[in-house]
């Protein structure tokens, strides 16, 4: 019997944090899927806009999209949240284009991979629980009202770096969704990759009683619906459950 060829989907991650949740994703999504990963250059783990700039900037970008083209990937997305939100909705545009110009292939970043999952789930008001510092979770709120979506929270932790915010357990992350959610959400935005969510999307929801999108969650189904991925799938909240329809665009025209 023949096997279907796998949906991959390239991941570029930066620097080392959480990096493990994607594993944990494809194994929970199942054979047919494939999630390779290549890290990309952050000379400075730290959640603050210069350092931000340029752990998202076009030559770091390009360099590891290159070397992720030889995994025979069929899209590619940017997986850091702050490094795509933080030039603003016109330059994370530019930022994908510029990417996909390298990779020739259907380019996302997880910032634009927020706004389809929101719009999949017909999201109108979201609370936001970030772990980011005050005024980087508040540019990922303008990105996000360049959306047409209402925000009704915002919570900061205030954690500098990458490194940190992934030391994060279980226990911890479902207290942070759960002393952050607003009764006005129609659902609740984790938006940090460094933080691990991967083995813990439907216990959120539980907790929660409403949809939670998580940077690694929406990242994955973001990068899977580009190469064609478009199946429901279980164990990885309402958004897997609804599964992906549409075009394969990454970035909003």
């Amino acid at each position: 019997m023949e096997h279907p060829v796998p949906h991959t989907a390239g991941i570029l991650y930066p620097g080392y944090s959480a990096e493990d949740d994607y594993p944990t994703l494809e194994r929970l999504l199942g054979d047919d899927v494939r999630l390779p990963l290549v890290h990309t250059l952050m000379r400075e783990d730290a959640h603050r806009v210069d350092a931000l700039l340029d752990i998202g900037s076009e030559e770091v970008l390009a360099e590891g999209a290159r070397e992720l083209l030889d995994r025979g990937v069929q899209s590619v997305i940017w997986a850091c949240t702050s490094g795509s939100f933080v030039f603003g909705w016109q330059g994370a545009r530019e930022q994908v284009e510029k990417l996909q110009a390298v990779t020739g292939l259907p380019t996302s970043s997880t910032s634009f991979a927020f706004v389809h999952a929101a719009a999949r789930l017909g999201l109108r008001r979201v609370a936001v629980a970030a772990t980011y510092p005050a005024d980087v979770a508040a540019k990922f709120v303008e990105f996000l009202q360049a959306a047409e979506l209402e925000v009704v929270r915002l919570s900061s932790r205030g954690i500098i770096t990458a490194a940190e915010v992934g030391t994060l357990g279980r226990d911890e992350v479902l207290a942070f969704a759960a002393a952050n959610d607003d009764d006005r959400a129609d659902a609740l935005l984790m938006p940090d990759t460094a933080l691990h969510t991967a083995a813990w999307l439907d216990e959120l929801e539980e907790e929660l009683g409403k949809p939670v999108l998580t940077a690694n969650q929406v990242s994955a189904w973001e990068a899977l619906r580009l190469a064609g991925a478009q199946q429901a799938r279980d164990g990885l909240g309402e958004l897997f459950r609804r599964g992906a329809v549409g075009e394969r665009s990454g970035s909003p025209d």
